[in-house]
């Protein structure tokens, strides 16, 4: 497809919007925004748009969705490699008549997340416990520098950046180091079978001591998820393996009150946790990583913070890997503000990590999109200056930060 070129109205600013069809394209679209000094902004399905803080300028849009075909999908060797602007659902279509997939399932993907923006925000849903993340099934990609550079790591490499993991650089960068532009990718077994148990708990301290329990059985679960209410745990495989897993779970002292889901009941059970850690319109959501056995303590501190600041709060966790949301409803803004200040002040304060995904209107200005910098910044600083010396790609998301 040929890029196409609008001119987009956004309140009282005029942007350009591009949307290339190939990697050539894509270069060329970059390297004119050079020579005009424009600020880019990397667009897919927009899934993520309020991630970090607010762009601070942008010139041109480049519409990542141009870019949706599948390349390669060599069966045989259990990979595949598809453009960035394809949707993750659309790519689990493609490969499921062949008996494969990606095992990856992003809170994100039911909503049309695309490819390059999942790697770009390094989200990851509860199957990241059995299969990593995004990056970690990545074998090879292509990207386009600011400079209309392309450059590519893994598999036939082109040009080879400073000896980088070029994938593992952009996941999480938000689009401040370049586009991705194309992914090959790993590639395993479709499950023939899944199950789900579900524990009904509403202390975190349980709620742990149930997923510590599940992951020094020999069960193997593919995600232990807490919402507050329910520890649901997933299995999958062959049939006779998930029954098998399913006795032996029945075994244990902890699982002794759990029961299995129905077919149409598990599926709707893991779309609500999705829908619950992505929110909704006037939501505030941040999303941490903290060692697993703080749970109960940022627990408690959250529901400390939720009293005084008069909101609601949502607290989902991936028991096992110690990664948590908090989706904040309700009150106003200024609550919203206190209470993502405070729980974020908490999370740091064990050595953990928040990135804000979701906010009120009138949050951030309060309390700001990101935390203290951390020690890694000046390497941040580094890595900017030689990805994109000019600050042009998604300038002002890691603000204060660079």
């Amino acid at each position: 497809m040929a890029e196409e070129l609008v001119v987009e109205e956004v309140g009282t600013d005029t942007r350009a919007h591009v949307r290339p069809g190939s990697v050539a394209e894509a270069a060329g679209v970059l390297k004119s925004s050079v020579r005009a000094g424009q600020a880019l902004r990397f667009a897919g399905a927009g899934t993520s748009a309020d991630w970090g803080a607010r762009t601070t300028r942008t010139d041109l849009v480049v519409d990542t969705t141009g870019l949706d075909r599948l390349l390669r999908h060599e069966i045989e060797d259990w990979t595949v490699t598809v453009q960035s602007g394809m949707p993750l659902t659309r790519l689990q279509e493609l490969l499921a008549p062949a008996g494969q997939w990606l095992p990856y399932d992003p809170p994100a993907a039911s909503a049309g997340a695309t490819l390059g923006g999942l790697l770009a925000t390094a989200d990851a849903g509860p199957r990241r416990l059995a299969f990593g993340t995004l990056s970690d099934l990545v074998i090879g990609a292509t990207f386009v520098l600011a400079d209309g550079t392309v450059a590519r790591s893994g598999g036939q490499v082109i040009k080879n950046v400073a000896g980088y993991d070029l994938a593992k650089l952009f996941a999480g960068s938000l689009g401040a180091f370049g586009l991705v532009a194309e992914l090959t990718l790993r590639l395993h077994p479709l499950p023939t079978s899944t199950a789900t148990l579900v524990l009904a708990v509403d202390d975190a301290g349980q709620a742990l001591a149930a997923g510590r329990a599940v992951m020094r059985s020999p069960l193997e679960p593919a995600a232990v998820e807490w919402d507050g209410e329910r520890l649901l745990i997933r299995f999958h495989g062959t049939a006779d393996g998930t029954d098998a897993r399913l006795r032996l779970a029945a075994g244990l002292p902890e699982l002794a009150a759990a029961h299995v889901l129905g077919d149409g009941d598990e599926e709707a059970a893991w779309e609500r946790q999705a829908r619950s850690i992505r929110g909704s319109e006037g939501d505030t959501v941040v999303r941490a990583t903290a060692h697993p056995a703080q749970l109960p303590e940022l627990d408690t501190a959250l529901r400390n913070f939720v009293d005084r600041a008069g909101v609601e709060a949502t607290l989902i966790s991936s028991v096992a890997i110690g990664v948590h949301t908090v989706r904040l409803r309700g009150g106003d803004a200024e609550g919203h503000a206190a209470c993502l200040a405070a729980w974020r002040d908490a999370v740091h304060a064990r050595g953990g990590t928040v990135t804000l995904r979701r906010r009120r209107e009138g949050v951030e200005p309060q309390a700001g999109a990101w935390g203290p910098a951390p020690a890694t910044t000046p390497i941040l600083h580094a890595l900017k200056r030689q990805f994109d010396p000019d600050g042009r790609c998604a300038p002002g998301r890691f603000a204060p930060w660079f």
